[in-house]
């Protein structure tokens, strides 16, 4: 077991926040969170500590990076304007919140699966997937992240069985890019963001909303200001259609994440579409 303390580590936040799709409730009532082909059960008492079911080994080498726990994201809140009621009133609420360090394949897939869903149904969906196609994890009865070669061989009729509708000949398109070499996502990191957002465009599924949650969830591009419906429809309300990138030059995909979030508590739904 790791224990460590943070005012700026919620798992309940961020296992909401609409950034990754396997953080779920176990049925111990614990935190359960797949990424990859790795299995990490958490717990967060209210005394503030969370506990990692890990070892310190574990810890250090794979999930206090992938939890960007060396980052201070106080500083991030403390850059609002406080002329702006509600950033700030989002800022705080959204408290605890970080952008996870996530592997550019998953995060790849799971936001073309992630149009027109809601979070509750993009879940359901990538666990289907999962199921059907990832390898088991040991000591679990639970299936990591399918590999590309997987879904490039995966049958139309078969994905359509795991609600990707119209999206099929995305994934497929993606899968075949990326097992083919065509698209080297590790080398993608070696890109400035621009770059790197033309790059993920030339991948079937991925418009401007999608390439930007890759670059900020996948690549950690926190510049990156992913704008969907939830997003477009705040800034149009608070903003009169134009948020002001220019002040939060560098980390606007943070503001993004207490936007989206703050969103989703005002709205009292299980969750927008992404």
């Amino acid at each position: 077991m790791t224990e460590i303390v943070s005012e700026d580590l919620d798992l309940e936040k961020i296992a909401g926040s609409g950034q990754c799709f396997r953080m779920n409730r176990a049925e111990d009532g614990r935190w359960r969170l797949i990424a990859g082909d790795r299995l990490l059960y958490m717990s967060q008492p209210e005394d503030g500590r969370a506990v990692f079911a890990c070892s310190e080994e574990e810890f250090e080498g794979f999930w206090k990076d992938y939890f960007d726990l060396s980052a201070d994201y106080a500083a991030y809140r403390a850059a609002v304007d406080p002329a702006d009621p509600f950033l700030t009133a989002a800022a705080e609420e959204g408290r605890g919140i970080r952008i996870l360090r996530q592997d550019p394949w998953e995060t790849l897939i799971t936001f073309i699966l992630s149009q027109r869903k809601n979070i509750p149904a993009i879940k359901a969906c990538v666990e289907a997937v999962c199921a059907r196609w990832g390898e088991p994890i040991e000591g679990s009865a639970l299936n990591a992240f399918p590999a590309p070669e997987r879904l490039a061989g995966a049958g139309e009729d078969d994905l359509k069985c795991c609600s990707l509708g119209y999206r099929v000949p995305y994934v497929r398109g993606a899968a075949r890019m990326v097992s083919e070499g065509r698209v080297d996502l590790e080398a993608l990191k070696k890109l400035d963001d621009e770059a790197l957002l033309e790059a993920l465009m030339t991948v079937p599924g991925v418009g401007p909303k999608v390439g930007n949650c890759v670059s900020l969830f996948a690549y950690h591009r926190v510049a990156a200001f992913p704008v969907d419906v939830w997003i477009g429809r705040m800034v149009e309300e608070h903003y009169g259609g134009r948020f002001p990138l220019e002040r939060y030059e560098g980390f606007a995909g943070i503001m993004q994440q207490y936007i989206f979030y703050h969103a989703l508590q005002t709205k009292k739904k299980p969750g927008p579409a992404r």
